[in-house]
């Protein structure tokens, strides 16, 4: 329980460091931003094979949201523009990317290695995005290059359905 005369803000910056490191994930010693896509992926694979593409898109918005807030008050705390530990941005980039595609093992994994490679190479806008202040920032270039994965994502599944285990 946080402190009384904290105002409890000690609790709102554990809550805000679980989210944005997605509950640790982000501290990985290699390449915290693709082990922080896989939860994703996971999410976004059980949310469409479950409940469908609208429950994916209903936990999208919230982790945009919530994952907006986190990633803005860790940035605050640690003084860094964009923590490589903060992670919540990918697991909203590649849930994006994977919006209504079928969950086969074959767009699920093209899915994922699109949204690295769009992440790391951040082709125009999402370069600009990232400069935007705060969480917004952090979360805007991984939202381009999520939507950037889709279309391609959407493309091979419309034009090479045997290759994505569609047809």
């Amino acid at each position: 329980m946080a402190r009384e005369d904290d105002g409890g803000t000690a609790g709102r910056g554990r809550v805000a460091l679980a989210v944005a490191t997605c509950l640790g994930i982000g501290r990985a010693p290699l390449a915290p931003g693709t082990a922080g896509s896989v939860p994703g992926v996971a999410l976004a694979f059980v949310l469409a094979y479950v409940a469908g593409p609208w429950a994916v898109v209903l936990v999208l918005v919230a982790v945009v949201a919530v994952g907006t807030w986190a990633a803005d008050a860790v940035s605050r705390r640690l003084a860094h523009p964009d923590p490589s530990l903060v992670v919540v941005d990918e697991v909203a980039g590649q849930m994006l990317t994977l919006l209504f595609v079928p969950p086969t093992w074959q767009v699920l994994v093209l899915g994922f290695l699109l949204f690295r490679v769009f992440d790391i190479l951040k082709p125009f806008p999402a370069g600009a995005l990232e400069r935007l202040p705060g969480g917004a920032g952090i979360m805007a270039d991984d939202l381009a290059a999520g939507i950037y994965g889709n279309l391609l994502l959407q493309a091979a599944v419309r034009f090479a359905p045997g290759l994505m285990g569609t047809a």
